[in-house]
């Protein structure tokens, strides 16, 4: 089975919240691989590759974030990304 690739753009409080540590420990639950940033518009990306339906659940997940977190929106992407997903599922530096 072909793995799913999904680009997710989190829009929101959602830097200085916690929002990425969650988010690499919800993918790890799920077995989806990826990463995850901030960005300096404010905004959190990532990239969600596996299973759809595991992929589907990250997006949720995604949606209602940490606690602390304020989701407004999540643009959520086919992603083009050629490069090969890490292992797991890792944070990444600011973009």
């Amino acid at each position: 089975m072909t793995p799913v690739r999904k680009q997710l753009i989190v829009h929101g409080r959602v830097q200085g919240v916690g929002y990425r540590w969650s988010m690499a420990q919800a993918a790890e639950a799920l077995g989806v691989r990826g990463w995850v940033r901030n960005r300096r518009d404010g905004s959190v990306e990532a990239l969600a590759v596996g299973d759809a339906a595991a992929v589907d659940a990250l997006v949720q997940w995604a949606r209602q974030g940490p606690p602390e977190a304020r989701v407004e929106r999540v643009e959520v992407l086919d992603s083009l990304e050629p490069a090969q997903a890490p292992a797991g599922f890792e944070q990444r530096a600011t973009v």
